[in-house]
Formats: structure tokens, C-alpha cells, sequence
């Protein structure tokens, strides 16, 4: 199932949903334009190396943001960004734009950590903007749970469009992760966009993050 459209309307412009998907369609877009070593190398200083981040996290840490927008490939970046397109406009709307840039932010550098806790000493680049859309699915459900969510949905040979509440589709998100996330901890090193991966503890921590912070940023204060 992939999310297309949230029936659930905006009072305000979510400009800085818009700018987060521009920046990070961006920065794809120079990537393509980078030759494979120039890309490694890019990944190398953007990207957040787990056992880099252990050993020097006063000069590291930044990659815990820079990395929020760096993508592996064109699925990696679409599908990331069309939940962004989803969900952010409303979290966005909630929070005022200062508070929800902030909340991303955090969102996506605390999810970056939790897969750096699994995988301390791995020397594959972590990267992508997952986390931090995690966090905010998880500012979503506990704001708009039954918010209808138009669904492309994959029928064997047959492909149709359902309507479904907000927090069964989130709900199969996470319990797909958690049940990944489990089965891979023993080979938690090798987890990496670039060898096909997914950071599947980032997705958990940033859901469960953005479920933490959520109310912090205002989430409720605006109805």
C-alpha cells in the first residue's frame, strides 16, 4: 500500500513541507551529477558513518542532520518524499512552521542515533530522510488517527485506490518495521541504504520520537 493523498485539509500553507521536499529533490539531483568516487566521498562527509560518529562525535555530529538529506536512489527519495507530501502538510499546519522545522529535525537526528545504537561500529553510510518522517507519522496518529488516507493498494494483477484510516496505515508501517527491525539486529552492521538496507531502527525511533515530542511542539494547541 502507498499513501497518495490526505483528505484531512490544511488552514495554512505548508511552505516548509514544500521547501524540505525541494531541498531534498536538490541534493538528489546533484548526487546524480556526482561520478561513483566523488559520490563516496560525498556520502563519506554528509553521510553519518556509525563508527566515525563513536570515535569523534564532537566533529560528527552534524551528519546526524546533513544526512537527513541524502538519499541512496530515485525510490529511496520518492517514496520518502510523497509521505512527506502526505503527512507533513497537517503536522505542519499544528505546529506553525518554526516549531515543525525543529521537530523534523530533532526527529531525524534522534532516529539517526537510535540506528547508530545498533550499529556503533559499522563503516556503511546511514542516511535518507526516513527518521525523520517517521517522527512525523508518528505526530500524525496521535493527532488525526481516523484521518482517511487515500491508498494506492497492489491486489495481485490488479491495482485500485482505498480509503483507509490514518492509523491502520501507520499502524502496518510500524508493525512491519518492528517485526524487520527484530529479525535483523543480528546483522544490524550491514544495514545501509547503499547495499539495499533499510535502517529499520530508525523508522521505530523516529515514530516513536515524533509520538514523544509531538505534544511538546504544539501539536494540540491549535484547533
Amino acid at each position: 500500500m502507498f499513501p497518495l493523498y490526505d483528505e484531512n485539509p490544511t488552514r495554512t500553507t505548508p511552505y516548509l513541507t514544500y521547501g524540505l521536499i525541494g531541498v531534498n529533490i536538490l541534493v538528489f539531483l546533484h548526487e546524480v551529477s556526482l561520478s561513483s568516487q566523488e559520490l563516496e566521498q560525498f556520502f563519506q562527509m554528509y553521510a553519518v558513518i556509525p563508527q566515525e560518529l563513536t570515535t569523534n562525535f564532537a566533529q560528527e555530529w552534524t551528519t546526524l542532520f546533513t544526512s537527513q538529506f541524502l538519499h541512496g536512489g530515485w525510490w529511496h527519495l520518492i517514496s520518502n518524499m510523497v509521505f512527506l507530501w502526505v503527512f507533513g502538510n497537517n503536522v505542519e499546519d499544528r505546529m506553525g512552521h518554526l516549531k515543525y522545522l525543529i521537530f523534523y529535525l530533532s526527529c531525524g537526528a534522534l532516529a539517526a542515533l537510535c540506528q547508530w545504537f545498533i550499529s556503533m561500529n559499522s563503516s556503511i553510510p546511514s542516511l535518507g530522510a526516513s527518521g525523520a518522517i517517521a517522527g512525523v507519522l508518528g505526530a500524525y496518529v496521535i493527532r488525526f488517527p481516523q484521518s482517511r488516507i487515500l491508498t494506492l493498494a497492489f491486489l495481485g494483477f490488479f491495482v485500485t485506490t482505498i480509503r483507509i484510516p490514518a492509523i491502520i496505515l501507520i499502524g502496518i508501517f510500524v508493525i512491519q518495521n518492528v517485526i524487520s527491525g527484530l529479525a535483523s539486529l543480528q546483522a544490524a552492521a550491514n544495514m545501509s541504504v547503499e547495499t539495499g538496507g533499510v535502517a529499520y531502527w530508525a523508522h521505530i525511533g523516529g515514530f516513536a520520537f515524533g509520538i514523544i515530542l509531538a505534544p511538546l511542539f504544539g501539536l494540540f494547541q491549535h484547533d
